[in-house]
């Protein structure tokens, strides 16, 4: 197959240190005649490593990452790594990133790409890895949200030093950094102005782009500057079902939340350096409902956290916490009312989005009653549908409009044995997951 021209093809530069202070990373990379740079702010109080193969190695791959937010825009079939030193190896990660990472980008867009991206300028290096000396110490990724302050609680009950990070915290994050052990880490993203313009151009694509793999990446450098040796995530069961079949695969939301996802980049990442790096989700045994019961334990978080997505956008967000009409805040409210009543719920909210008509239909879809699972991080269709019956069940909660107008729909449609089977399926942990085996005990112990 002949190579594409450069006009056609996305080219990742190699990264560049600016010294500082802050110090910082650029990520550049060049597109149709345009060339964009990133930075990554680092804080004064942390030290970039002495070079090492294992830390440019991770460099490179981060690069290699970042590139998805600049190569969305035209979405080209070629993808030139040759200013990388990254091996073949790590084709079929990175591959997963362009793909299923985008998977949802090319369905809204109706874009065809799975199976014909090509990726050049790897080598065949076979190098040993020398392995950085690394402390155990948790690297806790805290989004703002119920999953990572779950985990939180999970590691502080097994007694493990964890230090809380961020990319670019703001609101909740913030917030949630208040309420937390230990002294948190962030770094500053800033994304190129050029790229944020032309994507709402004529001629260019924009769409979603698998921020957790992104963020996972610089996470992954940051435990090396700082001497962590584990990247803990939260990220749940449910994220590995997909929204809707596109080009001869099932486009996900949360790709970079699955399990399999997961499995590849911890698997490349312990390559890149030696085994001394791990990366896994605390919370990958659970469902949504499992882990609102698990959060519900802590009341310390209620007037600070948010999972709604207006607060984790690029532009700046000073409104409420929860805006109460997105599908996450719908999401987001079943499931902590399976965990509480509903003045806490509404004390958290400041609405009750189970007692609103004009919610109902979108909790239909929620549940599978109709539509598909919407592009957003919630849990699985059938897991909505187990939450709202079983919330009929509940006093507390029998009567709110939305939950007595679905019962009837939700038994006809699904039957109410196989609801409630659900329900108990639900409480129950997965046996699939990555956590690490001394902290399986206190996870159980904690979850019990």
């Amino acid at each position: 197959m002949p190579h594409a021209n450069n006009q056609e093809s996305f080219v990742v530069e190699a990264p560049e240190f600016l010294p500082g202070p802050p110090a910082r990373i650029a990520f550049s990379f060049r597109l149709a005649g345009h060339r964009f740079t990133e930075t990554l702010s680092i804080a004064d109080s942390v030290s970039l490593p002495a070079a090492s193969n294992a830390f440019n190695r991770v460099m490179d791959l981060t690069a290699a990452v970042l590139g998805v937010s600049y190569f969305k825009l035209k979405a080209p079939e070629h993808i030139d790594l040759s200013a990388l030193d990254l091996p073949h190896s790590v084709e079929p990660f990175l591959l997963d990133v362009y793909e299923n990472g985008l998977g949802e980008f090319y369905a809204r867009n109706n874009l065809n790409r799975f199976g014909r991206i090509r990726i050049t300028g790897l080598t065949r290096d076979t190098t040993p890895i020398e392995p950085p000396s690394l402390a155990r110490r948790h690297l806790l990724l805290i989004g703002g949200g119920k999953d990572s302050l779950a985990s939180a609680g999970i590691l502080e009950r097994a007694g493990a030093t964890y230090t809380p990070f961020a990319v670019n915290p703001k609101g909740p994050i913030l917030g949630s950094f208040d309420r937390l052990m230990g002294t948190p880490l962030s770094v500053r993203r800033m994304l190129d102005s050029q790229m944020l313009r032309l994507r709402t151009e004529p001629g260019f694509y924009d769409g979603h782009v698998p921020s957790t793999a992104i963020n996972t990446m610089i996470a992954a450098l940051m435990a090396l500057c700082t001497g962590h040796d584990r990247v803990v995530l939260s990220n749940e069961r449910s994220a590995s079902e997909g929204n809707v079949e596109h080009d001869g695969r099932v486009a996900n939301h949360q790709h970079s939340k699955s399990l399999a996802f997961e499995n590849l980049i911890r698997q490349t990442l312990a390559d890149a350096t030696g085994g001394a790096l791990e990366a896994f989700s605390l919370l990958r045994p659970f469902s949504e409902a499992r882990i609102a019961a698990l959060f519900a334990r802590d009341t310390r978080f209620d007037t600070v956290f948010s999972s709604c997505n207006r607060n984790f956008t690029i532009a700046p967000h000073d409104g409420p916490l929860w805006c109460g009409e997105c599908p996450k805040c719908q999401f987001v409210g079943l499931v902590l009312a399976t965990a509480m009543p509903p003045e806490r719920l509404i004390g958290i909210m400041a609405t009750n989005v189970l007692d609103r008509p004009d919610l109902t239909e979108a909790f239909r879809q929620l549940s599978g009653l109709s539509g598909h699972k919407p592009w957003e991080c919630v849990g699985e269709i059938r897991e909505a549908g187990a939450c709202l019956w079983r919330l009929s069940t509940d006093a507390n909660w029998k009567d709110a409009h939305t939950v007595s107008t679905l019962r009837p729909e939700l038994e006809s449609f699904y039957g109410a044995d196989t609801l409630t089977s659900e329900w108990q399926d639900l409480m129950a942990p997965a046996a699939d997951h990555n956590i690490p085996s001394d902290l399986i005990k206190d996870l159980r112990d904690h979850a019990a």
